[in-house]
């Protein structure tokens, strides 16, 4: 895997397209601002209740703050991202951050991930290396993992109209400045609708997608008589998240800029907003724990907080929400695998009805909606298994 800056060379043809490397170095000044910060933490009260139906509970943002405070290293995650070779490019007035990770391997295939909120590219640090080195007898990769607008260290934008069309616009032209014309294309969350709308608005550059989010709509001659047990429980599980569970949307939908001033200016706001729904929404192991490793929340929220993307990354909600193409056919191979924790897992029929070229699918034993971060070794057989059908 060749990943380092002075391995690394991009060559634009047009004036305006230079691809810049990107060092990630946050001042000791700010990380010493953070741990202030933790210190002086005002946390609320115990929840009333023995659950977490109010939110996440005391005791869990307590430990998490205190690992932030005394265990987590920053500067171990700035080399993670640096010597996998991260880059910056502006594209439609915004300078888009992005990971690019080549393989040594000659027939390795360009392959394109989007993460979602609140995730970001800490979700695929720990797939990259497998997926761009891997044993002899698997399908090699190169990686481009962007930031989505707002997020991370790519640039906020400071007009409304980045919406889902426009960002996978903005993925089709980072591909061509990378010289990979045609490739292959993985999301969940809101990756699993930019990679959709890249599928419908460039299908000839999208050789094959992959998500766990397979958004469709109900057909107009869906029997529900034909549905089996695990597809009706599937179906009330996603009714009872959208009548119970979806207070987050609304707000990032509706009060973006009114979110950003206490998740800017609090890293302990920043954190419970995150780690709620990371929690809630991911598998647990035999103690009841989440999958996610407590490193990679931790990770992932310090990114939120050195990039102060409260408010930002809460915009594509704002753009986009309610105003997804959900009904256009998707005709580029698709594949789709079901962690059994997934938020929205639809019946296979009506699937099909949208995706008319679904290749592979698969139903899995464990995982949830961040399946990169909880089962990676998974995520990454089904991305082999599924892209070898290319």
């Amino acid at each position: 895997m060749t990943s380092n800056l002075q391995q690394q060379s991009h060559q634009c043809a047009r004036s305006g397209e230079e691809i810049r490397p990107f060092v990630l170095n946050i001042p000791q000044e700010q990380v010493n601002d953070l741990h202030g910060r933790l210190r002086r933490a005002r946390i609320p009260e115990r929840e009333t209740v023995a659950d977490s139906s109010q939110g996440i509970p005391v005791k869990v943002v307590e430990d998490l703050c205190r690992y932030w405070l005394e265990e987590h290293d920053w500067r171990r995650l700035e080399s993670e991202f640096n010597n996998l070779g991260q880059w910056q490019t502006e594209i439609d007035g915004l300078a888009i951050h992005f990971l690019h990770v080549r393989s040594a391997r000659p027939d390795a295939r360009p392959l394109l991930i989007t993460h979602g909120w609140p995730g970001s590219v800490v979700e695929h640090l720990d797939i990259a290396g497998a997926l761009a080195d891997p044993p002899v007898d698997q399908p090699a990769f190169h990686l481009v993992l962007p930031s989505l607008p707002g997020f991370g260290f790519t640039a906020k934008p400071k007009a409304p109209g980045w919406g889902l069309e426009r960002i996978a616009d903005a993925w089709a032209e980072l591909m061509r400045r990378l010289g990979y014309e045609r490739f292959l294309a993985q999301g969940g969350d809101w990756g699993a609708m930019i990679t959709a709308a890249l599928a419908i608005r460039h299908p000839e550059r999208v050789a094959m997608m992959h998500t766990t989010v397979p958004w469709a709509p109900r057909p107009a001659d869906a029997n529900d008589d034909q549905l089996t047990g695990l597809e009706r429980s599937w179906l009330a599980y996603y009714k009872d998240f959208r009548e119970r569970g979806m207070a987050y949307a609304h707000l990032n939908a509706t009060r973006p800029q009114l979110l950003g001033y206490s998740l800017v200016d609090s890293p302990v706001g920043q954190l419970a907003w995150l780690a709620d729904f990371m929690i809630r929404h991911s598998d647990i192991d035999d103690n009841g724990n989440s999958l996610i490793p407590r490193a990679r929340i931790v990770d992932n929220v310090a990114v939120y907080w050195f990039g102060a993307t409260g408010a930002s990354s809460a915009r594509i909600y704002y753009e986009s929400l309610g105003k997804m193409n959900m009904v256009a056919p998707i005709t580029v191979p698709a594949a789709v695998s079901v962690p059994p924790k997934e938020l929205m897992k639809l019946p296979r029929a009506w699937v099909e009805a949208r995706f008319k070229d679904l290749r592979y699918w698969s139903k899995l034993e464990q995982g949830g909606h961040f399946a990169s971060l909880e089962t990676p070794s998974v995520f990454i057989d089904e991305l082999r298994r599924a892209f070898v059908l290319a």
